[in-house]
């Protein structure tokens, strides 16, 4: 997803804005004609699909087949599996297909599991065109940071397995027009430092703008290579990962940056250990910084190490719990310096810490944690999950019980899914999150993400790794989508209200609200997804109040 980048707000010199990028003319037109190209397109009936388009190989963390498989298990129509540690193994997603072809997309999808020892599946050329009309817009997209303007991205690739050993390779490329248009005043004197975060801009590598031109970027995407050896799987992958139940909300991690190269250890599927089974995957990393970061350039790079857990209790299936850690570290100057141990610490470190704390207690790193729980009820056609996050540990037992809430946040959410009597799915779903940060009675306490050592904060180039509204600190979600024969409907509305820069501070409301639509629409030889979103932000930046029209259409193109 794109960092909440300010816009162009009314009145244009709002409290907290400046003028220094001249306003261009606004996009709305074209973002309308596009919105209206996008509903004709998605509006026609659905021709003759093709018969049994392969998509086994682009099953990845955040995509659409994914997405479907989750309605399907839910429904009851899929097995019974554990989601929370995502993307999937080849193993994964077969474990995870429908049995038969009871399914809204059985026509037009390959999805039964292939058991012969060598597959090859094309990952279908992905073209997409964004364009927002008066400030940057968009969730849960990788590497893509779409402007104000027109942003342009394609994506395609190759799935390929031999015996244990399977190889993925989907690059994306992406370019964004990236328009002018004022921004908030973050006290930088320098041409460089004004892109940056107007809330936290020490603290964050969330620029605001990317730059005052056009960007650009050619990123490996969802490539993965790995070895899943009986019950071990070991690899290495930019893809992007989602760790939690956690829908538009994960607050650990997420898409809406790009993946960061990692290597992985773990188990290849749930083992069964007599009272339930696990499922763990422990990462290490490396994570970058984007042009526009508040940290110098000596210690652009960071060292990642992390690690999530699920366990499925016996006799409660459906039912998974799990933990999260994920260290953010400076980079070490030889491999054999790396904390690799740091997620298997304890939580409450206290004096048993690793040394490279002040005396205040802070860390030179920075963790966060998570616990987590999703129950899918199959027969009811329903799903509920929730996390509890904490941004950094606390100094000791007794900080921990003085103030268990310092720096964290929750996310809850749930589904129900109705089988309509023509065959089709309709799934109801909201979410909520709220990371505020509280009153504090001892230690200070800014915005999620944000921690004094690495003033990157939870970002991989320029992008929040979990979700930009845990940064905000409150959202909420609803949403309504269709899956018939011909393809999926939705519909949505979302709020996100975007705190002050520390705990106590008083400033006027800032909240966003958006109503947003989208089609994915079959064809034969093609597949096309289009969307509008009409955003309104009262008191944007805690300024004027601003609208942005989002449209989006996108062809996938079948091999």
């Amino acid at each position: 997803m794109t960092h909440r980048a300010p816009a162009h707000a009314l009145p244009p010199n709002g409290p907290g804005m400046t003028s220094r990028s001249p306003s261009r003319p606004t996009r709305l037109p074209r973002a309308l004609a596009l919105a209206a190209c996008a509903a004709g397109l998605a509006s026609a009936p659905p021709r003759a699909a093709a018969q049994g388009v392969d998509v086994r190989g682009e099953v990845f963390a955040g995509s659409e087949v994914e997405e479907y498989l989750r309605i399907l298990q839910v429904a009851g129509r899929a097995p019974l599996q554990p989601w929370s540690i995502r993307a999937f193994s080849p193993g994964e997603v077969a474990a995870r297909l429908p049995a038969g072809t009871d399914h809204p997309w059985a026509a037009r999808y390959e999805l039964r599991a292939d058991s012969a020892r060598r597959a090859f599946h094309w990952v279908r050329p992905d073209l997409r065109a964004v364009e927002n009309s008066g400030f940057a817009y968009g969730d849960n997209d990788g590497a893509v940071w779409a402007g104000r303007g027109a942003t342009a991205s394609v994506r395609a690739g190759f799935a390929a397995r031999m015996g244990p050993l399977s190889l993925t390779v989907a690059p994306v490329a992406f370019v964004a027009q990236n328009s002018a248009f004022p921004l908030m005043v973050n006290g930088s004197a320098t041409e460089r430092g004004r892109f940056a975060d107007g809330r936290v801009p020490n603290g964050i590598d969330a620029p605001q703008r990317f730059g005052a031109g056009r960007y650009a970027r050619v990123d490996p995407g969802q490539s993965t290579l790995r070895l899943d050896l009986g019950p071990v799987a070991v690899g290495a992958s930019t893809a992007n990962q989602v760790w939690g139940p956690g829908d538009r909300y994960p607050l650990i991690l997420g898409t809406n940056a790009a993946g960061f190269p990692h290597a992985f250890l773990g188990t290849s599927r749930p083992l069964g250990i007599g009272i339930g089974r696990v499922h763990a995957r422990l990462v290490y990393g490396r994570l970058g910084q984007s042009d526009w970061s508040p940290a110098p350039a000596d210690s652009a790079l960071r060292f990642m190490s992390g690690l999530v857990a699920v366990f499925v209790p016996r006799g409660l299936e459906g039912l998974e719990l799990g933990v999260t850690r994920f260290f953010h570290s400076p980079w070490p100057d030889r491999l054999s310096d790396a904390p690799f141990g740091d997620p298997l610490q304890a939580v409450l470190k206290g004096r048993l810490g690793r040394s490279g704390r002040d005396a205040d207690g802070n860390d030179s790193a920075n963790q966060l944690a998570s616990a987590f729980a999703r129950w899918a009820f199959p027969r009811s056609g329903v799903e509920v999950w929730g996390e509890y996050a904490r941004e950094d540990h606390s100094y000791d037992l007794r900080d921990y019980l003085l103030e268990p809430d310092h720096s964290g946040g929750f996310t809850l959410g749930g589904r129900k899914v109705w089988a309509r009597a023509d065959g089709r799915l309709v799934s109801l779903r909201a979410e909520v999150l709220d990371t505020r940060p509280k009153s504090p009675a001892f230690r200070p306490e800014g915005p999620f993400y944000v921690h004094s050592f690495r003033r990157q904060g939870h970002t991989q180039l320029g992008q929040v790794l979990g979700s930009p509204a845990a940064y905000g600190g409150a959202a909420a979600t609803l949403a309504l989508d269709a899956y018939g024969p011909g393809g999926r409907w939705s519909a949505a509305w979302s709020r996100q209200q975007m705190g002050p820069s520390r705990a106590g501070a008083r400033h006027p409301d800032d909240v966003q609200q958006a109503l947003s639509v989208e089609a994915v629409r079959f064809r034969r030889g093609w597949e096309l997804t289009a969307g509008a979103a009409g955003v309104y932000e009262m008191g944007r930046y805690y300024g004027g109040d601003a609208f942005n029209l989002n449209a989006s259409l996108g062809v996938r193109v079948d091999l």
